[in-house]
């Protein structure tokens, strides 16, 4: 009877390990994926900045 408990556990033990494996698996996933997104936003940042640069310096030499 001890070893089918012990069985038991180890395969208990086995799911939760798995289990923390896949967890770990999506939080790095998620993870990635923020950094995705804020890299995409800062290169979109970034270029309407360089367009709001040049227009500035259109109307700068307009003005002249």
């Amino acid at each position: 009877m001890k070893t089918y408990r012990n069985g038991s556990n180890d395969m208990n033990l086995m799911h939760e390990e798995l289990a923390r494996a896949q967890m770990s698996a999506r939080l790095g996933e998620a993870h990635e994926l923020r950094r995705g997104h804020h890299l995409a936003l800062a290169r979109r940042m970034s270029r309407k900045a360089e367009q709001a640069a040049q227009q500035a310096r259109l109307a700068l030499a307009r003005a002249i």
